[in-house]
């Protein structure tokens, strides 16, 4: 498949669209407001902007440059620039095919949820309902127990959305899905921040919410904190970027592009926190106890403590939990679209095989795979899957990543690409950022995190299940890189790696 016949999007704003599409994601709206409430509240946005001016921004630019002069998802882009690197790409696959198998089964309990929402079936207990009623949880992250066949037909519909848009292609699949998505993504959240803003204690809420605590800017938690938050939600490090930007035409504004995306996600995260902690600080009203005892992060923000929340609005209840939920719905999807894209790309481009073909077999099998989610211990194999991907994988692909690009790519020149191509230019703050700030901050975090579930462990979980899914979930992800980066592929994609960049544009 070369760029003559791959696909292109069909205008910049289906681009960014799908983007920032695949930037904002679930943990926009359930994780970012309590990390940063949690860590400063007010005083956090001071690391987390430097984070994203330092490493966020800077990656977009680096990704969406390299994929947009050698025209490949992940595995081939990296093979290209030196045949011995394409494991970094397949590592990368490798690490979308671990979320995506999750992640959909996500998507599928907020399409539940969104149903519930019409009458509040969740009733009075919204925490006995999520783990009892729904999931049937069982009491340990081994006792697997049954499949939840009422959740099965929903995780199918998801998979099948999925395939249907990616099978689609770039411009009449997942532009046009983004198209719409997006549009009502915002209109969502506009209702749940109107409604939020509107309520009595939403200004205790909001104070929680953004009331700085400078001294925090001390403890270098936070700023990893901030760190870990800009790689968890802007899809850097595991092909997203790369793989969106390969389907650009030539006429395109790199820079410009990044910086829009960027901010554009932090823009949506920041106005998620102000709808969820509105609303909380209402709660917290109501019941005549702190913003802090009624607020969470995670999963049980979204599905125990968000569902009481909208049981104790004066009004309007059923339509918030219908916005809110479609919101979560939306973001999920538009996000899975990404990532299937990764791996169907990748497939596709190594064995020239029809997209159609490739993404008809991922679902099939993924869709298998996914079923372990929907099981009694599915939610426990989710959240130890899920720590051990985004704290180990993802930040390990990163630092890679950025080590290899930064030493094998002449960054002045890289920049001169993006600059030729963009109103707005940077300047070498770009090449330092990238060489030194970035992959000593990474490495930072990486051990930081290592350090932390060696010695308190993570969510209570038995060694033996954190080895069992954490370690397996990283074990599979190598053992899939290695095979895919030792099948030999189709004789175009074989003569293609390690042809390296000319640097053709230099003297423009």
């Amino acid at each position: 498949m070369d760029s003559k016949t791959r696909g292109q999007w069909g205008s910049r704003y289906g681009f960014i669209l799908a983007a920032i599409g695949s930037a904002i994601g679930l943990g926009n709206l359930w994780r970012f407001p309590y990390v940063a409430a949690s860590n400063g509240g007010g005083a956090f946005l001071i690391p987390y902007f430097f984070a994203l001016l330092s490493a966020g921004i800077p990656i977009l630019i680096l990704e969406f440059s390299v994929a947009h002069i050698i025209k490949k998802g992940a595995p081939g882009c990296f093979g290209h620039l030196n045949k011995h690197a394409r494991w970094i790409g397949w590592f990368q696959a490798a690490i979308s095919c671990g979320i995506i198998v999750y992640y959909i089964a996500i998507v599928a309990w907020t399409i539940h949820y969104f149903i519930f929402s019409f009458n509040l079936s969740w009733g009075s207990d919204t925490e006995a309902f999520f783990f009892n009623d729904f999931l049937h949880v069982s009491n340990s992250p081994l006792s697997i127990g049954g499949i939840n066949t009422g959740m099965l037909v929903t995780l199918i519909l998801v998979w099948a959305i999925n395939c249907f848009v990616i099978i689609g292609g770039i411009k009449g699949g997942i532009e046009i899905a983004n198209k719409i998505f997006m549009p009502l993504l915002i209109i969502c959240l506009l209702i749940i921040t109107f409604t939020g803003i509107t309520l009595p204690g939403a200004s205790a809420g909001l104070e929680y919410f953004f009331k700085p605590n400078f001294q925090a800017l001390t403890d270098p938690s936070v700023w990893i904190a901030a760190y870990g938050q800009i790689f968890y939600s802007l899809s850097v490090c595991f092909g997203i970027m790369i793989t969106y930007a390969s389907y650009l035409p030539e006429d395109t504004d790199i820079v410009n592009n990044g910086f829009i995306t960027g901010l554009g996600n932090c823009s949506f995260s920041i106005m998620a926190g102000i709808a969820i902690f509105s609303a909380l600080g209402y709660m917290a009203m109501q019941q005549g106890v702190s913003v802090e005892e009624v607020s969470a992060g995670g999963i049980g923000l979204a599905f125990v403590v968000f569902p009481a929340v909208i049981n104790a609005l004066p009004g309007m209840n059923s339509l918030t939990g219908v916005a809110f939920f479609l919101c979560l719905t939306f973001a999920g999807l538009s996000s899975s679209i990404s990532i299937l894209e990764v791996i169907t790309s990748s497939l596709s481009e190594k064995f020239d095989v029809s997209r159609k073909c490739v993404t008809i077999i991922v679902s099939i099998i993924g869709c298998i795979i996914s079923m372990i989610f929907i099981s009694d211990a599915g939610l426990y194999i989710l959240d130890i899957v899920d720590h051990f991907i985004n704290t180990y994988a993802i930040a390990l692909a990163g630092l890679i990543e950025i080590i290899f690009l930064t030493h094998v790519l002449k960054l002045d020149k890289i920049r001169h690409y993006a600059n030729m191509r963009s109103d707005y230019t940077i300047g070498r703050w770009w090449n330092i950022t990238l060489k030194y700030v970035t992959p000593i901050l990474l490495s930072i975090m990486f051990i930081f995190n290592i350090f932390i579930d060696f010695t308190q462990g993570y969510g209570g979980y038995s060694l033996k299940a954190l080895l069992v899914y954490g370690g397996g979930v990283l074990v599979l992800i190598a053992v899939f890189a290695i095979i895919f980066d030792n099948i030999k592929g189709a004789a175009d994609y074989e003569e293609s790696l390690g042809q390296g960049i000319t640097y053709d544009w230099e003297d423009k």
